[in-house]
């Protein structure tokens, strides 16, 4: 599909968080779903769905795990079986359930900051505490794994490393060496990973994503993946998640930590996702290519018309890490964008350590939105 057919859409009055939460004078590029049409064929099977008039208790759809098994061998020579799969409610119930299924009351779990919020409370959720290996931002503003200090932030009750790649807020999406060095680290001190690879599908021309159970049987039986069709596809609303374990015992584990609160997907997630993965791709082309458009013309614009805030080229998701920290401002960049330009993005300070004079800016919208909301941010730079 070509970039001109996917659809922008008027979000204004349809119940949308990322459009509702603010006034309506303000632009949002902030909440991590895009503005863009879902694929036709994942809109005509949920019409289906509807039409048949009962929307009951669905059983999983025996095609849907064939459909994840399939597209995990054909993107990276990953063989994966359907029985080595949940489907879960989205891809942080989906890392919670993991966390509390192997990290006991008092003990902790590893994280990587500045990245995703609901990470940073995973292992409050377990009635632990989360450790912090902070990324190291280098001079040009991509980030690195600082190995000394990752192994040396584990305790010996540390029981998880709880990893996201691609990277989210940063954007980075980590090298086989960087992920081979990281699960080396954690089979020497017995920790399972969990990786959040939810944004797998969005690299840009250039990158490569490796899933971290790829790397060997060994790495492969010691990790939880866990993917998603709701960022590829823009149905985030539908609350559906692919839970990957190849250790049957650690599955049977998390699967029992259930404890009855945690139901699978919906009928309708099921019916998008399945869709979705049958016919999406062709689409998800088109979208790809809109996104990496939009992803240079931030670059170009920040560089060009607001040189004081740095950017590093995001590897993957439609996400932008912008550097505030020049600016010198006396609140937030967050806060100051919000009332002076009357736009909306997320607050740096939430990704934890490292983010603070930082604001995250969603490019998934149309160009007009993103010129519109950029040119606003350049004019209150100007007017302060």
């Amino acid at each position: 599909m070509k970039k001109e057919e996917i659809l922008a859409v008027n979000r204004r009055g349809s119940d949308s968080v990322k459009w509702g939460l603010y006034g309506d004078d303000v632009l949002p590029l902030w909440v991590a779903d895009t503005d863009f049409c879902a694929p036709q064929a994942v809109l005509d099977a949920l019409k289906n769905r509807v039409e048949q008039g009962v929307l009951g208790y669905p059983l999983d759809p025996p095609e849907l795990g064939e459909l994840v098994a399939d597209r995990m061998q054909q993107r990276y020579g990953w063989k994966v079986d359907p029985q080595e799969m949940l489907f879960v409610p989205g891809v942080v119930p989906g890392f919670n359930l993991t966390c509390q299924a192997v990290v006991q009351p008092g003990e902790s779990l590893l994280v990587q900051p500045p990245v995703y919020p609901p990470m940073l409370k995973a292992g409050k959720h377990a009635g632990g505490r989360s450790i912090e290996s902070q990324l190291v931002r280098r001079d040009d503003g991509s980030y690195e794994v600082d190995f000394e200090d990752f192994e040396k932030k584990i305790a010996e009750d540390t029981r998880c490393f709880l990893l996201c790649n691609p990277h989210n807020p940063v954007g980075k999406v980590f090298s086989q060496n960087e992920l081979e060095k990281m699960a080396e680290i954690c089979l020497k001190h017995g920790m399972v990973i969990c990786s959040d690879e939810i944004h797998s599908d969005l690299v840009f021309s250039g990158s490569r994503h490796i899933p971290i159970a790829s790397l060997s049987e060994e790495t492969a039986h010691n990790t939880v993946t866990l993917i998603a069709p709701s960022k590829t596809f823009n149905i985030a609303g539908l609350e559906g998640a692919v839970l990957i374990c190849q250790n049957p015992e650690l599955l049977k584990k998390i699967n029992r930590a259930r404890r009855g609160l945690m139901g699978g997907v919906n009928v309708l997630g099921l019916t998008a996702a399945v869709a979705a993965y049958r016919y999406g791709d062709e689409w998800l082309g088109g979208m790809m290519q809109l996104l990496e458009e939009n992803r240079d013309y931030v670059s170009n614009f920040v560089k060009t018309r607001m040189p004081q805030i740095k950017m590093h080229t995001p590897d993957a998701t439609y996400l932008a890490w912008l550097d505030c920290r020049e600016l010198d401002l006396q609140e937030s960049p967050h806060e100051f964008f919000l009332k002076q330009a009357r736009v909306a993005l997320n607050c740096g300070d939430d990704f934890g350590a490292g983010g603070e004079g930082f604001v995250r800016l969603n490019f998934g919208c149309s160009r007009e939105t993103l010129r519109e909301a950029l040119e606003k941010m350049e004019e209150a730079l100007k007017e302060r």
